[in-house]
C-alpha cells in the first residue's frame, strides 16, 4: 500500500486535502486531478491524519489510518465560546485533597485525553508515568524536601530564592508543601534529545489538568517534583524513567477537598500590536 489511497467513487477531486496537509506533500496536478503522493512523500510525512480528518467525503484513507477508524467530530457536543471561556477562567490548581482515591479506569481516561495534545511535527514523544500509590506520592515528597535541605547547605542563595527554607519548615512541622497530600502524581517524560519535548509534556499535561476539572478532579502542578527529577539522584532513581528520558513535568491529581465559588481576578494582559 502507497502512503494513501483514495476512492475515486467518492473523492470530488476539491483539493481540502491538499490545501491542509501540513507537510504539502499532496498533489492534485495528476492527468485526473485526484489527489496523489509527491515524490519523497513517505520520508515527510509526519502521519498527523489531517489529510483524512479533514475530507469530507471520507475519500481518503493513510496507510496508518482510515475514515472508518477515526472518531467522527459531533459538533453538537462542542461547547461554546462561553462555556469554554468559563471552564478556562474558574479552573483552579488544587493544593488539598480528600483521602478517596481515583478510580483506575478514570486516570487511564485523563491519560488517554492527554494523547491528542498537539506535539512539534506531531512526534507524539510524550510517556507517562502515574504512580497511583499515595505511600509512593509521599515518599516523592519526602525525597524533594531531602534535596531542599542539600541545596540550603551547597547553594543558600539560590535556595532562599525558591522559599525552599520556608517549605522545608512546614514540612519538619507535618505540612505538605511539595505533593500537598494528593493521592496521586502524573508525570510527563520524554527522550531528552527531542527539541520539542518540553513544549509537548507540558501541553500534554495541560490537556490532562483541563480534562480532570471537567470531570469533578483537581490538579496541580508539582515544580518542586520536577526541579528535583532533574537534578537530584535519589528522585531520579524513584521515578524510574527510562535512560534518556527527562521528567518534563508533573501533576497532581485526586478529588479536591473544597470547591471554588468565583473566579478571582487577574491582571490585564500585557499586550503589544503591530
Amino acid at each position: 500500500m502507497t502512503l494513501f489511497t483514495v476512492d475515486s467513487t467518492m473523492c470530488k477531486r476539491d483539493g481540502i486535502c491538499a490545501s491542509e496537509c501540513p507537510a504539502g506533500i499532496i498533489s492534485m496536478a495528476g492527468e485526473d486531478n485526484y489527489p496523489t503522493p509527491v515524490k519523497g512523500a513517505e520520508y515527510y510525512c509526519i502521519n498527523c491524519g489531517h489529510c483524512v480528518a479533514v475530507c469530507p467525503q471520507g475519500a481518503l484513507a493513510l496507510k496508518t489510518m482510515s475514515p472508518q477508524n477515526s472518531t467522527h467530530v459531533q459538533k453538537d457536543m462542542l461547547p461554546g465560546p462561553d462555556q469554554t471561556i468559563h471552564l478556562l477562567a474558574s479552573r483552579r490548581s488544587i493544593r488539598s485533597y480528600k483521602k478517596q482515591s481515583v478510580e483506575r479506569d478514570i486516570l487511564a481516561k485523563l491519560i488517554d485525553i492527554g494523547r491528542y495534545a498537539p506535539s512539534g511535527s506531531n512526534k507524539q514523544p510524550v510517556n507517562w508515568l502515574v504512580i497511583e500509590d499515595s505511600d509512593k506520592v509521599n515518599r516523592l515528597a519526602e525525597l524533594v524536601v531531602d534535596w531542599m535541605r542539600f541545596m540550603l547547605k551547597e547553594k543558600p542563595e539560590l535556595a532562599r530564592a525558591a522559599n525552599m527554607d520556608a517549605i522545608v519548615a512546614s514540612c519538619e512541622k507535618g505540612q505538605d508543601r511539595i505533593c500537598r497530600g494528593a493521592p496521586h502524581m502524573i508525570v510527563a517524560h520524554a527522550p531528552k534529545i527531542i527539541p520539542t519535548a518540553q513544549a509537548d509534556c507540558a501541553i500534554g499535561l495541560n490537556y490532562v489538568e483541563l480534562a480532570a476539572y471537567s470531570m469533578g478532579l483537581g490538579a496541580c502542578w508539582a515544580g518542586y517534583v520536577q526541579a528535583a527529577a532533574s537534578v537530584y539522584p535519589p528522585v531520579i532513581d524513584v521515578l524510574g524513567l527510562p535512560e534518556g528520558h527527562q521528567c518534563f513535568g508533573a501533576l497532581l491529581v485526586g478529588h479536591p477537598m473544597y470547591s471554588y465559588h468565583r473566579i478571582p481576578v487577574r491582571n490585564e494582559p500585557v499586550v503589544s500590536w503591530r
